[in-house]
């Protein structure tokens, strides 16, 4: 089978592989005209199992896959059925799901649109810092009981984001990203992250502490830290009890990167205040005691891109999609060997 090399007039056949709820989310007709504009896209429905005979059929002539969530892995058995598969644009964050050894391998190339979805965890995590800097949710509920403003000249010198301090555990994407939105504020920032030096840090306007002075330093701890092996359980039981009374514990990344029991002990006892868009388990039993505290919000993992912010992936993955087709490479590559620190 003939194959042409990426470059100037090379039109790429593609192919669209992810649950199809995740495409009718991401990919709306806009998207798909843009997609087919800049490459042979197969016709819908999207291969939601590669093992079918529609799919194989699918597969045998494609040089791109542009994919999403529910992507079925794309193992030996798949990558064999796709000899002419070169480039793999996924329109989320982590590419662990489905792209195998088998793909590192036969050379793939792999782009992600996580750059794309940190933004909007880090807009969340941001107004979560600000607003329980203020003490806005709990104010707001004593407002709707008391139907009065109260002397407001009686606010606690703790209430308030002036100089506050707030500590970044991981410089990943997304904790990066918070870093360069809190700049405009006048707060401190901590940040801790075993794989960031002092020149590094220094770019980013950060101090860098150990783990244990993060906690006990800090008004607010945010935690971006992947779910790996190395990190489950890192944020433990002594660095939640050195948390400042009163601190905060936001945690946009995966619940188990926190001892959930130390967790809900320390905010039950009234000690710290949690805002959590992440649990372990990942929606927690109907009586678990974290839903009844007032010092705690829960949201439903909402904080990465939903609604109009899928736009966002599809742009971020139609680019990619032009960029790889004219010869150019991916501006967001994932890179192999750097899979052990990645999400």
């Amino acid at each position: 089978m003939t194959t042409h090399s990426p470059g100037p007039g090379f039109r790429p056949r593609a192919a669209v592989a992810m649950s199809r709820d995740a495409a009718s989310a991401v990919l709306d007709p806009q998207s798909l005209g843009a997609f087919r504009r800049v490459c042979d896209l197969a016709p819908f429905p999207v291969l939601d199992d590669l093992s079918t005979p529609r799919a194989r059929s699918v597969l045998a002539d494609v040089d791109l896959l542009v994919t999403g969530w529910g992507c079925p892995r794309l193992d030996e058995d798949v990558l064999r059925a796709a000899p002419r598969l070169r480039a793999v644009v996924h329109t989320a964050g982590s590419v662990r799901g489905h792209v195998t050894e088998a793909c590192w391998e036969r050379g793939i190339e792999v782009s992600s649109a996580a750059a794309a979805n940190a933004l909007p965890v880090a807009e969340y995590t941001l107004a979560m810092i600000l607003l329980t800097g203020k003490r806005v949710l709990e104010r707001a509920r004593d407002y709707r009981v008391s139907r009065e403003r109260g002397n407001w000249l009686r606010t606690p010198r703790g209430v308030g984001n002036y100089r506050r301090t707030v500590g970044i555990l991981s410089a990943s994407l997304i904790g990066r990203r918070v870093v360069e939105l809190l700049r405009p504020h006048d707060v401190d920032v901590l940040l801790h992250d075993p794989y960031v030096d002092e020149p590094d840090a220094s770019a980013l306007g950060v101090e860098l502490v150990t783990l244990p002075e993060l906690f006990a330093r800090c008004d607010t701890v945010s935690v971006h830290a992947p779910l790996l092996p190395t990190t489950r359980g890192l944020v433990g039981r002594s660095l939640i009890d050195a948390m400042r009374p009163d601190a905060v514990l936001v945690n946009t990344s995966r619940g188990a990167v926190v001892d959930q029991d130390a967790l809900t002990d320390a905010v039950t006892q009234g000690r710290i205040r949690a805002v959590l868009d992440v649990t372990d388990p990942e929606v927690l039993p109907p009586d678990h005691p974290l839903w009844d505290c007032d010092n705690a919000l829960i949201t439903p993992h909402l904080a990465g891109s939903e609604g109009n912010e899928w736009r966002r992936l599809a742009d971020l993955a139609l680019a990619e999609t032009t960029r790889w087709a004219s010869g150019a490479g991916f501006l967001h590559p994932v890179r192999r060997e750097r899979l052990a620190f990645l999400a």
